[in-house]
């Protein structure tokens, strides 16, 4: 993949191309195949570098992982001071596999160190430790324009958000957004006990950004799926904005869709691998893939009544 030279440097606009096909894979051997519709790009030139992957299908369910991309721009990964293990243990390895279990999706490609997209616009770019967890970021800080060609991207991403979901309000009236993410619960090492199972669950649903009255069916009834899902060995222990409430992507969705968008932040506790090595059990990765997709069907269906 070739980086995006800043001589000469055009503002970047979206490109998209279809009829492709997306394999996600590298999780330990396990692979889901979905056709992809479409795939994100900024322009500069001759240069093209992929932002994500998209499917749109039939139906009103709507996913993403927005930080299980793990691709950096040249120039950026050149400048960083973080190693490829450091940068895996604070993104969401395979979250992207779980976005399979809805008919359209958006899967983004680059890495939350490049941009995050679940942060507003002016902290998008990590510059400073404190933007993420007091790491040192940079052997030598991005210029003004790398800064702005990563802005860049995540104004594509959105564009693309606000034409892909305004689609499918026009055709169903109304849609569910599956917010896909996993959080570390090893912070204080490998060789040091997990954290308390009683304030970190092993699914926390954040609705810290919606009217949380107009959606509380779909909460609800989401919540109490995965407490009685059959899961291996196990109940899984699930949670309300115990650990996390969401933040920008779904309070972007819920300001622009109040009425007929509702965005559930979905944490994943990483106990389906070792956050300190990067090892994914693909056992468990396939088995979270299925806690999540048997939730689906109430979802709709409280979607429906509404």
């Amino acid at each position: 993949m070739r980086g995006c030279p800043h001589v000469e440097q055009k503002r970047p606009v979206f490109f998209a191309a279809r009829g492709l096909l997306l394999v996600l894979e590298g999780c330990d051997g396990m692979i889901i195949g979905a056709e992809c519709a479409g795939v994100g790009e900024l322009v500069s030139g001759s240069d093209r570098i992929p932002l994500w992957y998209e499917h749109k299908g039939e139906g009103v369910l709507f996913a993403t992982a927005l930080h299980s991309g793990h691709l950096l721009r040249p120039e950026l990964l050149s400048r960083s001071a973080l190693d490829e293990a450091t940068r895996l243990r604070e993104e969401d390895p395979c979250t992207e596999q779980w976005a399979t279990v809805a008919p359209n999706w958006l899967i983004p490609l680059r890495s939350r160190f490049e941009v995050d997209l679940n942060r507003a616009r002016n902290e998008a770019v990590y510059l400073e430790p404190k933007d993420a967890w007091n790491l040192k970021l940079w052997k030598s800080p991005p210029t003004r324009p790398m800064i702005e060609y990563s802005l860049e991207e995540y104004d594509a991403f959105y564009r693309e958000l606000e034409v892909f979901l305004s689609e499918m309000e026009r055709r169903y009236g109304h849609f569910v957004v599956y917010d896909l993410h996993a959080y570390n619960h090893r912070r204080q090492g490998p060789e040091h006990p997990p954290a308390d199972p009683a304030t970190h669950p092993d699914i926390n649903l954040g609705t810290g950004t919606m009217n949380r009255k107009r959606w509380a069916p779909l909460v609800e009834r989401f919540l109490r799926d995965v407490a009685c899902y059959d899961f291996p060995g196990r109940r899984l222990t699930v949670g309300e904005n115990v650990v996390f409430r969401g933040r920008q992507f779904p309070r972007w969705v819920h300001s622009r869709f109040p009425e007929t968008g509702c965005v559930l932040s979905i944490e994943v506790k990483k106990f389906y691998m070792d956050e300190w090595t990067g090892k994914v059990d693909p056992f468990l990765l396939r088995a979270v893939h299925d806690v999540i997709a048997s939730t689906v069907p109430g979802v709709i269906e409280e979607l429906e009544k509404l």
